[in-house]
């Protein structure tokens, strides 16, 4: 039940932010720690769960060189060397996952994923190194790809691997609903579906705390796309389930741990935005298919940014992934022309 009235704006926890590489305790036995990323979100928060004599990590940063040295630091400055038990991690992608191998390995601690997540993080990362599938360039060249962005796209396949250390050959598997004691608090597992396929988020009812990884972000908007390798999938239905029902699940005045951005309540509002963010999105694809389009001609349409090499794949497979919504809704009609370029438009 709602303990306060619907909140009409983002309600912002914590006046101090963390330095990048630096931790600061926010409730009994957790603290808010900052690692950097080397792009436009420039940081992501991860999670340290005070466990006994030790700790829990939730989430990891990416896997590299300057990512590594502030972890050797915050295990022995910020954690006073007590040992870590776990290191959880809420989805596969390198920001969350990337350093996952390496402090299992370097901590002695098991790692704990949802299933899907791990066993698809480490079919990701055996890419690495290998030429894009012909079945992959047929998917981008059907969505409107010509000379450059396939050359591109060719060019960086197999870098996932590059920023995830290599995970353990074993694991403990979270799953919906699944109740983990860390410490003296109780965390029950939510698991969300459309941006990654099976995203683990954390709920401490005692605390009235949601760590949610990218599941539910203040100020954007999390990725859902369509991949070469599903390329029928329909994600956008999976994430607008996902969301509604932790609209349903957690409670108004909750607060949010977001992977990016700051702690906040006002969780349904939040909710809902994203929701009608995504509905306005079709409501404009459904005026705009009277006429037959590609998937790169929806772009503006769907986004209010600048679409360029390093966001490409990104905005093609959520393009994609409004169109399979409606289309299988059976609002759309999708054919192949003679040059196998994929057409959408409204029945």
């Amino acid at each position: 039940m709602t303990k306060n009235p619907p909140y009409k704006s983002l309600a912002y926890e914590f006046e101090t932010t963390p330095e990048v590489g630096q931790s600061i305790e926010i409730l009994p036995g957790v603290r808010w720690l900052r690692m950097p990323l080397p792009f436009m979100l420039g940081h992501i928060n991860l999670w340290l769960l005070e466990y006994g004599d030790g700790w829990v990590i939730v989430d990891t940063g990416l896997n590299t060189h300057k990512t590594k040295e502030l972890w050797q630091q915050v295990l022995g400055r910020d954690l006073g060397a007590a040992p870590v038990n776990r290191v959880l991690v809420t989805h596969l992608h390198p920001d969350h996952s990337g350093c996952a191998g390496w402090l299992a390995e370097h901590c002695h601690a098991p790692l704990w994923m949802s299933r899907e997540e791990y066993l698809l993080c480490r079919v990701l990362a055996a890419d690495t190194g290998k030429t894009a599938p012909a079945e992959a360039i047929a998917f981008y060249a059907a969505s409107g790809f010509t000379g450059d962005a396939l050359k591109h796209y060719q060019n960086s396949f197999g870098s996932f691997g590059k920023y995830v250390s290599e995970l353990p050959q074993s694991y403990h598997r979270l799953t919906q609903g699944m109740q983990i004691e860390i410490g003296r608090h109780r965390w029950t597992v939510l698991i969300g579906r459309g941006h990654s396929v099976e995203h683990a988020c954390l709920y401490c009812e005692e605390l009235n705390t949601l760590i949610s990884g990218d599941q539910i972000l203040p100020t954007i908007s999390s990725n859902v796309s369509v991949w070469p390798t599903e390329p029928a999938a329909n994600p956008l239905q999976d994430w607008l389930d996902s969301l509604a029902s932790l609209r349903e699940t957690l409670p108004e005045d909750v607060l949010v741990l977001p992977a990016h951005g700051k702690p906040f309540r006002g969780a349904h509002l939040r909710l809902t935005q994203l929701i009608d963010e995504h509905l306005e999105g079709l409501e404009k694809l459904r005026v705009a298919c009277v006429d037959p389009l590609r998937a790169v001609d929806v772009f503006p349409l769907l986004f209010n940014s600048e679409i360029n090499q390093g966001n490409l794949i990104m905005a093609t497979g959520e393009a994609i992934a409004h169109l399979h919504y409606l289309e299988q809704k059976g609002e759309l009609k999708t054919w192949l022309d003679d040059e196998h370029i994929r057409w959408y438009q409204l029945k």
